[in-house]
């Protein structure tokens, strides 16, 4: 019962895991990993094995990575990375077929979570909160501008005047304007959600997002608050979700409301820190999923646990370039 974690990157903590919980059931289970350029990707040195994928808009990938996992007997694949998250949507029975489990939500979910704007739409039908949005005749300063379709960061900034607002982001039909959130009245948090194979919510840790760096949380603490009854109320069953999702949202230091930002249906980056808390994510994932077994709805994970990241040194002997 081997392990495939694909786009591995730097996820050093979320391979280790996979490792850890996978011995406890299969002495002999191996975690595996891809990467466009494994060689580079500091988790694909921790796996126990890792492959070389094209990119995943290359068409062969799919081919590729169905071959990886039927030469190396492996029979659960988790993603990381949102570009992937649709075209492994799109193949769930594929795989299926083989004998082969994509930890993936289904497509339509996807395909919500990927359109920041259709999220806002999925928050507001669930009874959260979204920040205002603007149209660019209707601009309010400062206005939080971002691509709808973005990850980690990318693409965003804070428009403080007119004078910041150029004719590219006018003309840029992907560009959202909301409503600026202040830090000085909200907490940033990134949820991290269990959803089992029903779609049903067994799990909610918010991680108040303390400091960030390049879109992943760098340092963060988790928080037992409002955030935790509100979604087990509010998204207690999400149609088509599977495995962990994390969901951004801000939360008011007044007044306790909450508003949704986006929602990545992935493991994120700073899911070692709920990891650690004792939400063991990556136990439920191969209970479900290699073992067939029912998940139970957990709040006894560690509440005020702070993480503090650092960089490592993953060193790879006979490098040549």
């Amino acid at each position: 019962m081997n392990i495939l974690i694909t786009s591995a990157g730097q996820r050093v903590s979320l391979v280790r895991s996979f490792q850890e919980e996978l011995k406890k059931y299969f002495n002999n289970g191996r975690v595996f990993t891809t990467d466009l350029n494994p060689i580079l990707a500091p988790a694909c040195h921790i796996s126990d094995k890792y492959f070389q994928v094209p990119r995943v808009t290359d068409e062969k990938y799919i081919d590729t990575l169905l071959e990886v996992c039927l030469k190396n007997e492996i029979k659960l694949v988790i993603p990381t990375i949102d570009t992937e998250l649709l075209i492994l949507s799109e193949n769930i029975n594929n795989f299926k077929e083989k004998g082969i489990q994509l930890l993936v939500s289904d497509l339509d979910l996807i395909r919500e979570c990927r359109d920041k704007r259709k999220t806002n739409t999925f928050f507001e039908g669930k009874g959260i909160s979204v920040p205002e949005q603007y149209n660019i005749e209707n601009l309010k300063y400062p206005v939080f501008v971002k691509p709808y379709d973005g990850s980690l960061s990318k693409g965003i900034f804070i428009a403080h005047n007119e004078s910041d607002i150029k004719e590219e982001h006018v003309s840029n039909p992907k560009l959202m304007f909301m409503e600026y959130i202040s830090d000085q009245e909200f907490d940033e948090f990134t949820v991290d959600c269990y959803y089992d194979k029903n779609s049903e919510l067994k799990c909610v840790v918010p991680r108040q997002r303390i400091f960030v760096r390049a879109g992943e949380v760098n340092k963060g603490v988790t928080r037992k608050n409002k955030i935790v009854s509100e979604f087990m109320r509010k998204l207690k069953y999400i149609e088509g979700a599977r495995g962990c999702l994390t969901i951004q949202v801000f939360l008011s230091k007044k007044q306790e409301r909450i508003l949704g930002i986006e929602i990545n249906p992935r493991f994120g980056g700073g899911y070692p820190l709920s990891y650690l808390s004792g939400a063991n994510y990556s136990q439920w994932v191969i209970q479900e999923y290699l073992l067939d077994k029912n998940i139970a709805e957990f709040n006894e994970w560690q509440d005020n646990l702070l993480m503090l990241r650092y960089d490592a040194e993953v060193l790879v002997n006979d490098y040549e370039n």
